[in-house]
């Protein structure tokens, strides 16, 4: 009886801690692709301010304006859904079955792959936000030639993916919101493109798609 009793309780400490190490690696994984992804953000604004380029134009020069007010709105949602994020992260136990959150790592990280190709891939037709004053190239190569959004791809790819990893109602609320508001900033960007580049930029929807895939 004994002996049943100190056998349970071993296996009950041994049950906790591969939980309390699998709670460390998730963490440590969700906060690297967090990393890896703003590392690419911050360092192409770094390497363009360099060069006298201002990437973030977001809500800038808009005023009172559609553009503006979704552009903002877009901002508040991206950069509020990180500190959920990280709180997360932090402070919500894992709920969903490790499957699901392994799905999460490896779309997470393939989220930050996706974004450091996309871009590399602009150069320094690069911008956060509808540049309506910087004279861009339009970039059609590459990754560009499967998605013609590929980075706001990647940005939905690692909101999906940390929501798996450290799923909560709160997160999923969040993600969602800045999801819906990058699509919204898609819609304006293509009106935006078909304006500036005309039968050009036509030509080039009707070959690749929105998100993934050529027609």
């Amino acid at each position: 009886m004994k002996g049943g009793r100190l056998s349970a309780l071993f296996h009950s400490y041994l049950c906790g801690r591969i939980a309390a190490e699998w709670l460390i690696i998730m963490r440590s994984i969700g906060l690297l692709i967090l990393a890896l992804f703003y590392a690419v953000y911050i360092g192409k604004m770094i390497l363009q301010s360099k060069k006298g380029i201002q990437t973030d134009q977001m809500a800038k020069g808009k005023e009172n304006t559609k553009v503006f007010y979704i552009e903002l709105i877009m901002k508040i949602a991206t950069y509020s859904v990180v500190v959920v994020e990280i709180l997360c992260l932090f402070f919500v136990s894992p709920q969903l079955p490790r499957i699901f959150m392994i799905t999460g790592a490896i779309l997470g990280f393939a989220g930050d792959i996706l974004f450091a190709v996309s871009v590399i891939t602009m150069k320094d037709s690069w911008r956060a936000g509808i540049a309506e004053n910087d004279k861009t190239e339009m970039i059609t190569g590459g990754i560009y030639s499967v998605s013609r959004n590929p980075a706001f791809l990647a940005f939905d790819c690692v909101y999906a993916g940390l929501l798996l990893m450290f799923f909560h109602w709160v997160l999923l609320v969040f993600s969602a919101f800045a999801m819906t508001m990058l699509h919204l900033q898609i819609l304006q960007e293509e009106q935006f493109l078909l304006k500036e580049f005309g039968s050009e930029y036509r030509s080039y929807t009707n070959k690749v798609r929105r998100y993934l895939g050529r027609k």
